[in-house]
This record gives C-alpha cells, sequence and structure tokens, in this order.
C-alpha cells in the first residue's frame, strides 16, 4: 500500500513513462494479435489500461481525463498511446490536487472490498504491470520488438552487445 503521495507520484510517472514505451512499439497492424481466438487482443488490452485510468480513480472520488467503457477502440496504435499518456498524467495530476498522505488512508468499496485508497492507487500500478506483461507476450508474437521496463529486453541486451539473460 502507498502511504506518500511523493511515493505514488515517483512511481506512476515511471509507470506511465514505460507502459507508454509499450504502446508506441505497437503497430496498428498489431492490434488485432491474439494468443488464441477467444482471446483478448493487443488493441483491447492497450484500451483497457487506457479506460481503467478514468474508472479504478472514478470509483474513489477523482475526475480523470480519460476514455470511458462505452467508448470503442481506436484503430491507429498512435491514438491510443496519445490518449493514455494524457489519461495517465491526468491520474497523476488529480491525485496531486486533491489528496494528501492522510487521503491514503481512508477506505472506500471497490468491487465489494474495502480498500485504502493508497491500497487502490497500488492495484492500478499492478493492474497497468499486469497486462503490460499480456501484452508483450502479443508484441512477440506479432514480431515487435518488446521495450525493457524493470530491465533490459532481448532487442536491448544485444544493442549493448551482451547476450540476453537466460
Amino acid at each position: 500500500m502507498l502511504r506518500r503521495i511523493e511515493d505514488f507520484q515517483k512511481d506512476w510517472a515511471y509507470e506511465v513513462e514505460s507502459t507508454v514505451k509499450v504502446l508506441n512499439a505497437l503497430t496498428d497492424a498489431s492490434l488485432s494479435q491474439k494468443v488464441a481466438e477467444d482471446g483478448r487482443s493487443l488493441g483491447f488490452l492497450a484500451w483497457h489500461l487506457t479506460q481503467t485510468l478514468g474508472e479504478m480513480p472514478g470509483l474513489v472520488g477523482l475526475t480523470i481525463d480519460a476514455p470511458g467503457f462505452d467508448m470503442e477502440c481506436p484503430a491507429r496504435a498512435s491514438e491510443i498511446a496519445a490518449v493514455y499518456e494524457k489519461a495517465g498524467n491526468s491520474v497523476a495530476e488529480e491525485v496531486g490536487k486533491n489528496w494528501t498522505d492522510e487521503t491514503l488512508l481512508q477506505e472506500d468499496i471497490m468491487y465489494g472490498e474495502t480498500w485504502a485508497r493508497g491500497l487502490t492507487l497500488f492495484y492500478l500500478i499492478a493492474h497497468q504491470a499486469h497486462h503490460r506483461g499480456q501484452m508483450t507476450v502479443l508484441m512477440r508474437q506479432a514480431g515487435l520488438a518488446v521495450p525493457g521496463v524493470y530491465g533490459p529486453a532481448k532487442e536491448e541486451w544485444a544493442a549493448m552487445g551482451a547476450p540476453a539473460m537466460q
């Protein structure tokens, strides 16, 4: 659980930057990539991350500049990336303007459970990481280079003249 706004702001800035890196590596053609016929597509996951930026914080009283779940996924990867970045920055701004360290201890009903707001922010970060991981698998299947997030990706090791870690 996050207990300080400053800690969230630092972590969130890295998460938004990392997600934008992944989204910027997508192509329009790759958005339809699925792991299985009945699975979620790369475009669906990218758009879901973007939409959730308004939904989760919205449930705890923040107004985020993000698309609603009624909005269809754009056909252009660059548009998804731009909308995500704007929404991600909006989360940081709204938390900074409206919450204090003490606010992070307030509890709300979230998805049938009671969460402190600091936990809600942690889960928002974890949700991003979870779906980014799914996206990187689909990106590899689509033949795209995957940017490193929590360390170098295979292509980045190669660019450094080092073999990828096994």
